[in-house]
């Protein structure tokens, strides 16, 4: 017997993937836009195909597997899922209504770790012994690692692009790096659909474990992935401009050349961490990126005044999400 709760707590998480499309839509969208290869509504179409195709690709859900265990077993409740799911659409429709580019990823992990903490607290277990401390230490060493992984990537990606390209007319090189762009940006759209659709997959499944209508994470019904991945193309769709002009122009000008090495450097980041199951932020990983791009024309090109304020939103995403969790949960049990 299917539970109201249920089903509730499914239709949250597909509505969080539909919120993180268009939350992060400027990820893989702002370059393009900026440099004005595609149009916006162009724009934001062409990423929504390209997270839809990663459906027929990221086969193995490592990274879902990842999320899924975040919270230990004993310690999950559809409650703790459903405190989760309603911490991190709050975070996220906080940050995107101030253009904050934030994680999507970090605030769905803090909640469900906030509201799985509360509950062990409400049991009378140590808190901290809710949670995988491992899958939280790997995952927070990620919001350091991924930009700095993007950053040297696109620094690289770069040098060898105006090592090559030196020789070339301007007028040829801004042709072939516009259509450099559309293939980049495909790129990261398809490694962002890959790597987040999942992380709503991870949740839904463990609340169907939860309730035992499957028995393990290997037993996924087929529609889950499904519904995730046109769930995030869906979001795409719906565009985040406020977070565009952020990306596309705040921290650094970019130019046809420059995304061309930010989109590549962010997508073969994303790749590289979904292989090993990290579930690491979109977000943080083209911000880096973007950096990069900017550091090798020279260090003052990078707003870094821009670039700590979106530090300020990494580093509080993942405790501000986990006590939002952490309190819809107390909300719940005194409720009930």
């Amino acid at each position: 017997m299917i539970s109201t709760l249920l089903i509730v707590v499914v239709v949250l998480a597909i509505a969080f993937d539909y919120i993180n499309g268009f939350h992060d839509a400027a990820n893989s969208i702002a370059t393009v836009v900026s440099t004005k290869v595609l149009t916006p509504f162009m724009a934001v179409l062409w990423a929504a195909i390209w997270n839809f195709a990663a459906y027929f690709y990221f086969t193995d859900h490592k990274v879902a597997n990842t999320i899924a265990k975040t919270v230990l077993e004993e310690y999950i409740t559809l409650e703790v899922i459903f405190a989760g799911l309603v911490a991190a659409i709050s975070w996220n429709l906080f940050t995107w209504y101030y253009g904050i580019p934030s994680s999507s990823s970090h605030t769905l992990i803090g909640g469900f770790a906030g509201s799985g903490m509360a509950y062990a607290w409400f049991m009378g277990a140590n808190p901290v012994t809710a949670v995988n401390q491992s899958a939280i230490l790997k995952i927070a060493s990620f919001i350091v690692l991924a930009p700095v992984i993007g950053m040297i990537i696109s620094i690289i990606i770069t040098l060898i692009i105006m090592n090559i390209a030196k020789k070339t007319r301007p007028a040829t090189a801004e042709k072939w790096f516009k259509v450099g762009q559309l293939i980049s940006s495909a790129g990261l759209s398809f490694a962002h659909g890959g790597n987040d659709a999942q992380k709503v997959m991870g949740i839904i499944a463990t609340a169907l474990i939860a309730e035992q209508v499957i028995p393990d994470f290997e037993a996924m019904p087929a529609w889950v992935p499904l519904s995730c991945y046109a769930a995030i193309a869906a979001g795409t769709m719906s565009g985040g401009w406020k977070i565009v002009k952020t990306m596309g122009t705040k921290i650094t000008k970019v130019t046809p050349l420059e995304g061309v090495a930010a989109e590549t450097a962010g997508a073969a980041t994303l790749g590289i961490t979904e292989h090993f199951g990290i579930p690491v932020s979109t977000t943080h990983t083209i911000t880096g990126s973007i950096i990069g791009v900017g550091v090798v024309k020279r260090v003052s090109a990078v707003r870094w005044g821009v670039t700590i304020s979106l530090l300020w939103a990494w580093i509080l995403t993942i405790p501000v999400s986990a006590i939002l969790g952490g309190i819809t949960l107390a909300v719940i049990h005194f409720i009930l």
